[in-house]
């Protein structure tokens, strides 16, 4: 008795743990590249020289964790996210949308406060950090603005994702590829044997 090895199930699992593999190895380079970009991101921050505040979208990743400075020449409205003081207190980021001198426009979050409430500044010269956000980057006020409480500094390891969450993802996708030939071995086998 011949054991036959069906061609188009086996080429379909095949495909399926090498395509789940790739996913894994490309899990690792993003791990080494996210490594490297918090390596490059702690730098930044151990740099007391300030960068030019960021342009555009192009400049963001290269200003992040830097210190800068915006000229807010007129504040165009307030908003407050979550935040945490520089002590460690919940509270929120009170934030001023601001006009740049020469058009432009930049986020300034001027300091923490336990209330939500919008703070009473006009604008003016302000140095601090330069931090992501969901419009693209935000300056934090350092020393912080309109009688505010001082923000915490940003920490490049509070970044999306970290470097063993892609370890770790490499690791399911290498798991998921055993598992998908494992079980289909066993199914042949068990074909065989009926």
């Amino acid at each position: 008795m011949t054991r036959r090895i069906p061609v188009v199930s086996t080429l379909v699992v095949l495909i399926a743990a090498a395509i789940m593999v790739s996913l894994g190895i490309w899990q690792l380079h993003r791990k080494q590249w996210k490594e490297a970009e918090i390596a490059q991101f702690e730098q930044a921050q151990r740099s007391d020289v300030p960068v030019r505040w960021p342009a555009s979208p192009a400049e963001y990743q290269g200003a992040l964790y830097h210190l800068s400075k915006v000229d807010c020449a007129a504040v165009s409205g307030f908003s407050a996210i979550a935040g945490r003081s520089a002590d460690g207190q919940q509270g929120w980021a009170e934030l001023a949308h601001c006009t740049l001198p020469g058009g432009g426009a930049a986020d300034v979050s001027l300091g923490w406060s336990k209330d939500f409430a919008s703070p009473s500044w006009r604008g003016g010269p302000v140095t601090g950090w330069v931090a992501g956000s969901a419009r693209g980057v935000r300056l934090i006020a350092s020393p912080p603005q309109a009688g505010l409480a001082q923000l915490e500094k940003p920490d490049p390891a509070n970044v999306s994702t970290t470097p063993m969450g892609h370890l770790s993802y490499a690791i399911q996708w290498f798991a998921f590829a055993l598992t998908a030939v494992v079980i289909y071995l066993l199914a042949l086998r068990k074909k065989w044997r009926d």
